[in-house]
């Protein structure tokens, strides 16, 4: 059988109180995606014929989330979800199957949940089903009302008698509908309610009415169906997800020394026996290698970090790092770092588009910008790579065993040959031949006397 999903994200996100027009609810971000995608992603594992996304207000942040995904129509006034629904006649009506439909402001959903549902819609030969869930308080959602094991009707808060309010099973806003019987019960909608909107719900009731076969699918974890409203309960699903995340990771081997610090994304993989320790983000598409000690204070984005290497208080997107290097503590590394084996890189150092070699040391406060370090190179504290004229960037190579001692600026583009020396406080501005000593800075001259002349002629000054 066909399977279509239909993923309402037009609504306007009002309680989110944002002052921007052009940004939609739902892509707001969890861990560095945004819900809409988190809700996509789930569907995408489902193998659908079909997605289609329905946006309307901030719709070109969500069209351009949802467009990988399938395709994408607008509701340009939003009438309600019923009205939501109809924007995919053009694309879903004529078609033989089911459809999903979900919301897009719904992150916590998981793809086996969204298969458990289609699979016993589909084993039970029901013309809709509702994904439902059995809370312990279920005041503010719909009541679900069966008769002989069938739903026949959903109640509003505002609507319950003292029997109906005794119900916990509540609607979770997930359906499954025969696809054609959707669209013709579609048609006959009729905005006669207060709102003036056409509710999806009326589509239910005329499911009952017409003796269809209607069913709940009772969700194992209430939690799932948690919409996004307001920041507030962004942060209360950015807490779910983490813990989710985390949790699956521990399990596989990896060590949290405190699970509640750290963040990690959907995309990151991490390896066995690695250590993830307080306060650190991974994020992006990142992968992470056996038996490495991430953090503490650490963020790392599109990351390679192979084994046994140890970060901490570090900022890297970007950038690859191979096996056994030390780096930090705050060491920041950006856009084509590659950092090759047994590297050492400590404190208060920056890397940028910059090759460094195996065994090569970066040990404090200096900046390369631009450049290739090769092996067995060590750069002194305080070294500059000046890689910006004020208009093009250039870069520089320092080869094999090298020596660039403290103070120095290498003005791009130069080429320090292999094993060179380049005395403290230089500045180069021409290539240094290999295994010749450059020298660039004027001879020492001591005055006799002249810093207390110095010091007199500065009192006079300050008076």
């Amino acid at each position: 059988m066909n399977k279509y999903a239909i993923v309402l994200a037009a609504g306007k996100g009002t309680r989110m109180k944002s002052m921007r027009e052009d940004v939609s609810k739902v892509s707001f971000p969890i861990l560095g995606r945004p819900m809409l995608q988190w809700v996509l992603e789930g569907l995408k594992s489902l193998e659908l014929d079909e997605i289609v996304t329905v946006v309307g207000f901030g719709g070109k942040t969500s069209e351009f989330i949802a467009s990988p995904y399938g395709k994408v129509v607008w509701q340009y006034e939003q009438k309600g979800t019923g009205h939501a629904v109809m924007m995919a006649a053009l694309i879903l009506e004529d078609k033989e199957g089911l459809t999903l439909i979900c919301c897009g402001d719904t992150p916590l959903l998981t793809d086996k949940t969204l298969s458990a549902l289609l699979s016993a819609h589909e084993t039970n030969h029901n013309d809709l089903t509702l994904l439902t869930a059995v809370v312990d308080d279920p005041r503010c959602y719909g009541r679900i009302i069966k008769e002989a094991g069938r739903v026949v009707r959903i109640v509003e808060q505002k609507d319950c008698t003292p029997d109906i309010d005794a119900i916990h099973e509540v609607n979770a806003g997930v359906y499954v509908f025969d696809n054609r019987e959707l669209f013709r019960c579609l048609k006959n909608l009729t905005p006669n309610n207060a709102a003036k909107e056409y509710y999806l719900t009326d589509v239910i009731a005329m499911f009952v009415e017409e003796g269809r076969k209607v069913a709940s699918f009772s969700i194992a974890d209430v939690n799932e169906t948690m919409g996004v409203n307001d920041r507030y309960q962004l942060s209360v699903a950015a807490k779910a997800m983490q813990q989710r995340i985390n949790k699956r990771w521990m399990i596989h081997g990896v060590t949290f020394e405190d699970p509640d610090t750290a963040y990690i994304g959907p995309e990151v993989k991490l390896s066995r026996d690695s250590v993830i320790r307080p306060n650190t983000h991974i994020l992006g598409k990142s992968w992470v290698g056996h038996e490495n000690i991430i953090g503490p204070n650490t963020y790392l984005e599109n990351v390679q970090i192979g084994e046994r290497n140890k970060i901490e208080y570090s900022h890297l997107c970007n950038v690859t790092v191979e096996n056994d290097c030390v780096l930090g503590p705050y060491f920041r590394a950006r856009d084509g770092v590659v950092i090759h084996d047994r590297a050492f890189i400590g404190n208060f150092n920056e890397m940028k588009n910059t090759e460094f070699g195996e065994d090569s040391f970066c040990s404090h406060l200096s900046y390369l910008g631009d450049c290739s370090i090769g092996k067995n190179v060590n750069v002194g504290c305080g070294t500059i790579v000046a890689n910006y004229d004020g208009v093009n960037k250039w870069r520089s190579e320092v080869d094999d065993n090298a020596f660039i001692g403290s103070g120095s600026t290498l003005i791009s583009p130069v080429h320090v040959g292999e094993g060179a020396f380049v005395a403290a406080g230089s500045t180069i501005n021409r290539d240094v031949p290999a295994h010749d000593m450059a020298i660039a800075r004027s001879r020492q001259e001591n005055k006799e006397g002249y810093a207390d002349v110095l010091k007199e002629k500065a009192c006079k000054k300050s008076k």
